[in-house]
C-alpha cells in the first residue's frame, strides 16, 4: 500500500517549501548572474557533538531520500511564491522544471558519526543543490538528535525492550519520524499507529488511566480489559494503591497475567515490591514495565531493579535535552565556471567564532587498530590511503537524480548495532566524556 495515496497528514506530495526563503532568492541571483549551473559539492556535518556525548547517530536518510523524490514546485506551490513576489518569473519558470539531477553520497543510516565526520555530501550544480539545504537539516538535525537519545537509552536498558511512547509530547509529524529514529536507534516498539502504518515498525498499548477511572471499580476495569484482550494483557497498577492493585490483578487475569506496568512513584522501589509480591501470588512470568518521564540515566539506575521492559516519551522526542543534532550544510567546492568538465576548486568560510569549515570534497575512513576496534575518524580530501581503502564509510544514495539506496528500516536498525560493537568499549558510558573517537584531518 502506498501510503501517499491516501492523502494521510503524514505523506506529504512535495516538500517544495520545506525551505527557507533565501535559498530561493540565491537561485534568482545566480540565474542572473550565470553562476547558478556551477558544479558544487555541499557536505552536510557538525563541528561538535552535545556536551557529554560520545558518538552520533546517522538517522533520517530514508526520509531524506523521499523528500529529495518529492522536491517539486506544482502549480499551486509556483502561484504561491508568485502571489508573495518571492521570486521574478523566469526563476518561477526553472523552479517549475526542478528536479534534482546530481548525487548524493553519505553514511548510511544507523552508522556513527564525530565532529567533522562528513554525513552526507550533494554534488550537482549550484542551484539544485542549495535549494535542499533546509529540508536535509531539518530531518537530518531532528532524526539523528532523537536516534542519538534512543541509542544511548538502549544502551542503558541492557538488552531490555523500549517502548516509544513521545507521541502527545511533540509535533504530530515530528512524532512520525521520532518514532522511526528511535527504532532505528534501537527501540523496539512504538505506540504511534502512524508510524507503525508508514514504516511497519511493531505498535503496542493496552489502556491509560483513565480507563480505570471509568469503572466503579479497579476489579470493574481490570475484568473488562482482560475479557477483551486475554489474560497476556497489561494491566496499569498504579491508578490507586499499588499492591492492592497487583493483587486484584492477578486474580482477575490469572498467574499468567502478561505483565503490570507502573506509571508514577520511585520506580525502583516498587519494582522489587511488586517483583516479590508477584512471585508470591505465583505469577512469576508476568513482567513489569515502567513508564513515567524516564531518561537514560533514570533508565541506568533501574539495571538492578526487576523491570522487564521501559516505556519512553518526552526524553527521548526531544533528544534527552538535546533536540538537534546541530548539523550544518556547507560548500565545500565549485567550479569557475558552467562548464561540466571544469575542475573543481575548494572553498570555505572563514570568520571568528568557531564557525570555521574546512574546504574540499572529503572522504572518510574508520581506522581500526590492532585488534579491529575503531581507533580514529580520518577524514580527507584527494586520494585515499590504500591501507584505508577497505576503512570507508560513504555509500552512494542518489546517482544522476535517481535513488539508488532504499533499503528496509531493519537494515538501518542492525548496522547501528554493528556500528557501536566496532567502536571502543568507553562509547556506551553514560558519564560526561569527549568523542570516543578524534577527527583526524589529512590533505591531499
Amino acid at each position: 500500500m502506498n501510503t501517499a495515496d491516501l492523502g494521510l497528514p503524514v505523506a506529504v506530495p512535495s516538500t517544495a517549501l520545506f525551505t527557507d526563503h533565501y535559498e530561493l532568492t540565491m537561485v534568482q541571483a545566480a540565474l542572473r548572474g550565470g553562476t547558478a549551473d556551477r558544479r558544487s559539492v555541499f557536505e552536510v556535518f557538525t563541528r561538535r557533538l552535545p556536551e557529554g556525548r560520545r558518538y552520533g547517530v546517522v538517522a533520517g536518510t530514508g526520509r531524506v531520500l523521499d523528500a529529495v523524490a518529492n522536491f517539486r514546485f506544482e502549480p499551486e506551490i509556483l502561484e504561491f511564491l508568485r502571489e508573495r513576489d518571492v521570486v521574478d518569473e523566469p526563476t518561477l519558470q526553472w523552479l517549475a522544471g526542478y528536479r534534482f539531477r546530481g548525487d548524493i553520497s553519505g553514511y548510511p543510516e544507523g552508522e556513527v558519526y564525530f565532529p567533522g565526520s562528513p554525513v552526507m555530501r550533494v554534488e550537482g550544480t549550484f542551484a539544485e543543490c542549495v535549494l535542499l539545504e533546509t529540508v536535509i537539516l531539518s530531518i537530518l538535525n531532528h532524526d539523528s538528535a532523537v536516534a542519538a537519545a534512543a541509542s544511548r537509552m538502549a544502551v542503558a536498558a541492557r538488552g531490555r525492550p523500549l517502548i516509544e511512547m513521545g507521541a502527545r509530547r511533540t509535533h504530530e509529524l515530528s512524532a512520525v519520524a521520532a518514532a522511526r529514529a528511535a527504532y532505528v536507534g534501537g527501540f523496539s516498539t512504538t505506540s504511534d499507529l502512524a508510524a507503525g502504518f508508514r514504516y511497519g515498525i511493531p505498535t503496542t498499548g493496552t489502556s491509560a488511566h483513565a480507563f480505570t477511572l471509568l469503572h466503579d471499580t479497579e476489579r470493574d476495569a481490570f475484568t473488562a480489559q482482560v475479557e477483551s484482550m486475554g489474560g497476556g494483557t497489561t494491566l496499569l497498577v498504579d491508578t490507586y494503591d499499588v499492591a492492592e492493585a497487583v493483587r486484584t490483578a492477578v486474580e482477575v487475569a490469572g498467574p499468567g497475567l502478561g505483565a503490570v506496568r507502573i506509571d508514577s512513584g520511585d520506580l525502583l522501589l516498587l519494582a522489587h515490591r511488586v517483583r516479590q509480591q508477584l512471585d508470591e501470588l505465583g505469577a512469576r512470568d508476568t513482567r513489569i514495565v515502567v513508564t513515567s518521564d524516564l531518561d537514560e540515566y533514570a533508565i541506568a539506575s533501574l539495571a538492578a531493579a526487576p523491570v522487564d521492559a521501559y516505556g519512553v516519551g518526552t526524553q527521548l522526542v526531544t533528544g534527552s535535552g538535546h533536540p538537534t543534532a546541530s548539523m550544518v550544510y556547507k560548500l565545500v567546492a565549485r567550479a569557475d565556471s558552467s562548464d561540466p568538465r571544469a575542475p573543481l576548486r575548494p572553498v570555505a568560510k572563514k570568520s571568528m567564532g568557531g564557525k570555521l569549515s574546512v574546504g574540499g570534497v572529503k572522504w572518510a575512513a574508520r581506522r581500526p587498530d590492532a585488534d579491529g576496534v575503531a581507533e580514529a575518524e580520518v577524514v580527507g580530501t584527494g586520494e585515499v590511503p590504500a591501507q584505508l581503502a577497505d576503512h570507508l564509510l560513504a555509500v552512494d544514495l542518489v546517482r544522476g537524480g535517481e535513488i539508488v539506496a532504499r533499503e528496509r528500516l531493519e537494515a538501518a536498525r542492525e548496522r547501528h548495532l554493528r556500528a557501536l560493537d566496532g567502536l571502543p568499549l568507553s562509547a556506551t558510558q553514560l558519564s560526561r566524556g569527549e568523542p570516543v573517537l578524534p577527527t583526524e584531518y589529512t590533505g591531499g
